[in-house]
Order: structure tokens, then sequence, then C-alpha cells
């Protein structure tokens, strides 16, 4: 057995749910396995656990092996003290969060059905015959017929993220400075730090920032304190900076009732990123931002070409910042890439200005916002390689947004492209009035 088939198990909760109970027998109530993570801490995050009367959300950590948790050295690791269920093979030792308290555990192995493991094995020696069930039959679909679909998935797509800001505008009270800001602070996470950033925005209002963005010291006081990278360690007990932005931190954070840092050092991302990309030095750049481009919605919306976007993302990070990859740690940090700042276009500025011009109602502006997705190189990524290599078009991230939509909302799900069916892919399978969804990559 593999680690990966527990994956898989718990994933789509295959497995004798009859009595379920703990290692220590506790009855066990799963209302939600949680959404798999990719990167460094637990395997499952934002479960929904009933453990005996009480209600747990946290995140789930699978191992083959109960003991297998000290080996990984997960007892010292922070990231693991939100683990609320430790599912495993076979039960062989209990573990406990770095604070000492105990983790439940569940064992999967007798809860499985034989043919399963060995269904699941043939699967994974099962040769690939084709990137897509449908490539095979792709040479008979016109290729009017898959360049209008593919057209169709972007405009879902942009929809679909347009529909993402204007949930944000409403939580936000229709204010659409607050809305530029905080969209554009989940989204200079780059996925491995969206949702760290996101709460920082919450952390860190606009009505405090707009009243020192003149003030880049400060701005970066309450940023970087608010992010928990001021706490002292032996990198930054020495560094004079760091210790000025700490002390201005304290004085501000009192002076808005801020309380202490919103989020720890343990809860930022760092596992295979490049060091350009380490999120101090993100959350420098966005500090750059905000002190240089003091009105970033009216920025946003009347730069009329990519390439005025792009001056917009080039203000320069505070001097610490472009010489430092975390606090207390000097090295020459490049400054934001093109590649970086066409991302941001594609998944923060046309997607602001969508949401924008159906609100009041300017079909001109969603169709020049739309454009500008047509002036930016395509992306290649695991996804738009399978599409380019059979061939569809790809010229501009227009056609990347379209064939990511095509893929994840079309053909990745398993009911909806089958061999003896190319139309499921490339055609027309839902109604005109129906909508897929989309998330921000």
């Amino acid at each position: 057995m593999r680690e990966d088939f527990l994956h898989y198990v718990w994933q789509h909760q295959y497995f004798d749910k009859t009595d379920l109970r703990t290692a220590d027998g506790e009855d066990i109530q799963v209302l939600r396995p949680g959404h798999r993570n990719a990167d460094a801490g637990p395997d499952f995050l934002n479960a929904r656990l009933r453990l005996g009367e009480v209600e747990w959300n946290g995140a789930v950590e699978i191992h083959l092996r109960s003991s297998d948790w000290a080996r990984h050295s997960h007892q010292t690791d922070q990231k693991y003290d939100q683990v609320i269920l430790h599912v495993v093979g076979s039960h062989d030792a209990d573990v406990a969060r770095t604070n000492g308290s105990l983790i439940p555990a569940l064992a999967l192995q007798p809860r499985l059905l034989p043919e399963l493991l060995a269904r699941y094995q043939a699967l994974v020696e099962a040769p690939v015959v084709a990137p897509l069930p449908c490539a095979p039959l792709l040479n008979l679909v016109p290729e009017i017929t898959k360049t209008m679909m593919t057209e169709r998935a972007l405009l879902e797509r942009v929809e679909a993220k347009a529909d993402v800001i204007m949930t944000l505008h409403q939580h936000l009270g229709q204010d659409w400075e607050a809305t530029a800001y905080h969209a554009l602070m989940a989204a200079f996470g780059f996925q491995k730090n969206g949702e760290p950033l996101a709460r920082l925005a919450k952390a860190v209002p606009l009505a405090v920032l707009r009243r020192h963005r003149h003030d880049q010291r400060q701005l970066e006081a309450l940023l970087f304190g608010q992010a928990g990278f001021l706490a002292d360690n032996e990198e930054t007990v020495a560094d004079e900076y760091i210790q000025d932005l700490k002390q201005e931190h304290e004085f501000l954070r009192h002076k808005y009732g801020l309380g202490p840092a919103a989020l720890l050092v343990h809860e930022w991302n760092y596992l295979r990123l490049r060091p350009a990309n380490f999120p101090p030095v993100r959350l420098g750049q966005l500090a750059g931002l905000l002190h240089a481009r003091p009105a970033l919605f009216d920025a946003l919306l009347t730069a009329q070409s990519v390439a005025a976007l792009t001056e917009f993302f080039q203000a320069p990070a505070p001097a610490y910042w472009r010489t430092h990859f975390r606090p207390g740690r000097p090295g020459k940090v490049p400054s934001l890439g093109k590649s970086s700042i066409d991302l941001l276009i594609t998944n923060v500025v046309v997607p602001l200005r969508v949401a924008y011009a159906r609100h009041v109602g300017q079909p001109a502006l969603v169709e020049s916002s739309v454009a500008l997705l047509s002036e930016l190189p395509a992306e290649h990524n695991q996804f738009t390689d399978v599409y380019e290599a059979l061939a569809f078009a790809h010229r501009t991230a227009a056609d990347s947004q379209g064939l990511l939509s095509l893929h994840k909302s079309y053909c990745a799900p398993a009911a909806a492209c089958t061999a003896p069916s190319v139309a499921a892919c490339c055609s027309n399978p839902a109604s005109p009035g129906e909508s897929s969804t989309g998330h921000f990559t």
C-alpha cells in the first residue's frame, strides 16, 4: 500500500464508515474531508469533522503508519498544529502537536475492501493512451468549432473571476478602492501565499493604510508587523532596520487597536519557491506599490494599454527589500518581473474592470478589458501545453485563459469528456444560460 492510495481513499471517502471511531474509541463523523494541499503543511486543509459531540474545523494529515509523524518531524513543526485528525493505514503510536496535545487517529486499513486497492493499482500502472480521453477524435472537430469553444470558455472564465470581484465588492461595502486593494493583496501571493496575503489585507484595513501612504516606513511597519515578519530571531535581533520597524509597528498597532501580529511566520509558504518569490519580497513590492500609487482603482481602471499597466506595477520596493530576501537575510532581490505583472493584469486588472463595467453598464469597457489579454504573451503550464501539443491555437494570454477554462470546466470532470463523445469537450455541452466556475491562477 502507498500513501497516495490513502490520499485517494480519504479524498473520495472510499472506506467503510460503519461505527466510525478513532483509535481511542471516539465517534467520528466526516462532514467535509477537506481539499488537497500541494504546499508545505498537512495533506488536506479546511476539513470539518464531528469528534464525539464537538465539531472541528482544521486539517487532516495522512501517513501509512502513525509513527511516520515523528519520522517526518511534524511534532516540532507549527504548520501541523492545525491537524484535527491523523488518518493512517495502521495505528502504531500516539502523536502530538507542538504544545503536547494529542491528535486523534483513524486507522483505515481494516475498513478497506481488498479489491479497491487492486483496482487502484491497476489504474496507476495502466499506460497513458492519450493526454485527453477525446484526443484521438479531435481531428474530427472543425477548427472553427475549437476556436469558438475556446473563446466561449475564455469569456466564462473572465465572467467567473468578475463574479468573485463583485462578491468581494459587496463584502467591502461597495468600495471600489478597497476592492482593488484586497484583490491585489491576494493576487500578489501568486497561489502559494494568496490566502495569507488575503488575511493580511483584512488585518490591515485600507482606511488605516491611507493615513500613512506618504510615509513608506510606517507602511512597512504596518504590513510587515501584522504579517508576523518582525518577530525576533537570530537573524533579526541585531538588524537595526527591522528593530526600528518593530518599534514603529508597536506604536501604530496600539494607536489603531490592531492587536498583535495577525499571522505567524510558519503560516507563510516557502516550499518550492525561488527566493525572488519569497513572501517578504512580495510584501516589500506591495509596500512600494501602495506608497507610490495612492489611487489604485482609478489607475487600474483608466490605464489604456498593457504598457501603462506594466509601468504602474513597476513601482520600486523600499530599499531594504531590494537587498533582503527575508528580514535580516541580505541578498540581491530582482524587481517584480514581467511574467508576474502579466499574471496580475490577467487575474486582477481584467476581472476588476469587467466587474466594474458590468456594475455601471459599460459593455465597451468589458470588451476593451478582455482585449488586454490579447496583448499579453501566452502562458505555458501543464494544462496549456497539452492543448498546444494537440494543435489548439495558443498565441496569447487570451488563448491560455480559454484553454484553462476549457480544460477545468469541461474536459477535466470525469463525466464531461469521454472518447466516444468529442462534443463534450469541444462543442456545446452547456446551455446558453449556464456558466462555469473559475478560480484565480
